[in-house]
């Protein structure tokens, strides 16, 4: 990880702002949802892409089955198997 020299205040409610330059640069739109993630003593702020339960993998073709992202090929593997 590098520094970027953008230093931000968390305001009374424990928020940030990410600067735009930054929201343009990585795609982060009004109402997108932003995953947090921490590793050791760092916290990382990164956009959210589902993955499936199973896999691990990113998809275009994730279902959404009783609030868990399942992929195409691992949902085809589950119904072929009768599960």
């Amino acid at each position: 990880m590098r520094a970027i020299g953008v230093v931000r205040k968390l305001d009374q409610l424990g928020r940030i702002v990410i600067p735009k330059e930054l929201r343009k640069k990585y795609s982060i739109n009004v109402d997108d949802d932003i995953e947090i993630l921490v590793d050791s003593d760092t916290i990382i702020l990164q956009k959210f892409v589902p993955r499936c339960v199973f896999c691990q993998n990113p998809s275009e073709t994730i279902r959404v089955f009783k609030e868990k992202h399942i992929c195409r090929d691992c949902w085809d593997s589950i119904t072929a198997h009768g599960l």
